[in-house]
């Protein structure tokens, strides 16, 4: 059976003349003013009963353009550029919009180390500690549910914050079982008794390959075109006019002493993977003192690449190049700065308590394509 696709209609007083095209043929079809011929359901196939199968232009064009947008969904990234941008949103964004109960299930999969008084979960890149403007997912809005999951829908089942992770850090995060364990655990890190052992890769290379970062942190507005606030160095020391010795200088009284230890583990095609030890805790002091004090930024630090704006960061073309990047999507890289470790001293009269968390697939990929080699063979999630 020939199909019919009609375009358009000529009337006269007592006819209508419709403009048909044929599949082989364009005939003229006259048809009566009375009853408008019945037009078959294109999108379910049916036709109605008498009549040849026909489609009018709107329905065909609606379907091309349906067809259209799903071979366009479908289609495979073309280039060596698409794949790696698209493997670094699915890395880097898999979490941060789905319901709240996949990420409690995630999070659950993740868990790392549980007793009668805390767990220890790995943290995902993106998703947030606490909640705040914007926010879809966090940390803390699934805890009733990740709780549930924990001790099996056991009423009154609870979990506490004990401590903060950036949005964009990955790794250890403890979760107390009682508001009195996580009161325990707080009092731990703001005496600087935990050990927490962070790596990161870094643009550049420490001088020298190993030393502690003594500087105090505080946070600064930053005028210009994108006016934000952004943690900075605030030194009491610097160079003398005559360029030597220090000299000391008034200090930001809003300024928090911040003091990292660091260590070069390896270097590659002109970045490094470094293991940094916070002695303190301040907001963003890890960040802050590669970006500014050793002039050597974490990968994918957005936020500290520059002071005076907020864009992404600018790499030099051999790193790009390793990273199969070119410089208008260095924006999809995430910060590569991971908790790796964290050890508890003499917990509840139990001795230490180490908890070691596995590497994000996004880290290790880079730290191969950079050709840097791990200090041991690094589980990977």
């Amino acid at each position: 059976m020939r199909e019919i696709i009609s375009w358009g209609c000529l009337s006269t007083a007592r006819s209508c003349v419709c403009m048909s095209r044929w599949t082989k043929s364009l005939p003229l079809v006259r048809m009566s003013t009375g009853a408008r011929p019945q037009v078959p359901d294109t999108d379910s196939g049916a036709s109605a009963p008498g009549h040849r199968t026909g489609l009018r232009a709107a329905d065909l064009a609606r379907r091309l353009h349906r067809e259209k947008a799903k071979r366009a969904e479908d289609q495979p990234p073309v280039t060596r550029l698409q794949r790696r941008v698209a493997e670094l949103k699915q890395f880097s964004q898999l979490l941060q919009k789905v319901h709240p109960n996949v990420l409690a299930k995630s999070l659950h999969r993740g868990l790392l180390f549980q007793n009668q008084d805390f767990i220890a979960i790995n943290k995902p890149f993106g998703v947030p500690v606490e909640d705040g403007p914007g926010t879809t997912n966090s940390i803390k809005s699934v805890l009733p549910v990740l709780a549930k999951m924990m001790d099996g829908l056991t009423a009154g089942s609870q979990l506490h914050l004990c401590h903060g992770l950036d949005k964009e850090t990955t790794g250890v995060l403890l979760l107390a079982r009682n508001e009195e364990t996580a009161e325990h655990i707080r009092t731990l890190f703001q005496t600087h008794q935990v050990e927490r052992k962070f790596w990161a890769v870094t643009v550049g290379a420490p001088v020298p390959a190993e030393g502690v970062v003594d500087i105090p942190v505080v946070e600064r507005h930053v005028a210009g075109p994108q006016p934000h606030f952004k943690m900075s160095l605030s030194p009491v020391f610097r160079v003398s006019d005559s360029g030597e010795g220090l000299t000391r200088v008034r200090g930001q009284r809003q300024a928090a002493r911040a003091v990292t230890r660091y260590r070069v583990l390896d270097n590659g095609q002109g970045c490094s993977l470094v293991e940094l030890q916070p002695v303190t805790v301040v907001k963003h002091q890890l960040r802050v003192h590669m970006a500014y004090g050793l002039s050597c930024p974490i990968l994918g630090d957005h936020k500290y690449a520059h002071w005076n704006k907020l864009a992404p960061q600018k790499l030099p073309e051999g790193i790009l190049k390793k990273l199969g990047l070119e410089q208008n999507k260095v924006r999809h890289l995430p910060l590569h700065l991971h908790a790796r470790q964290l050890t508890l001293p003499q917990f509840k009269g139990h001795g230490d308590i180490t908890v070691s968390c596995f590497l994000p697939k996004f880290f290790t990929s880079t730290v191969k394509r950079l050709q840097i080699t791990f200090p041991e063979k690094p589980q990977e999630l």
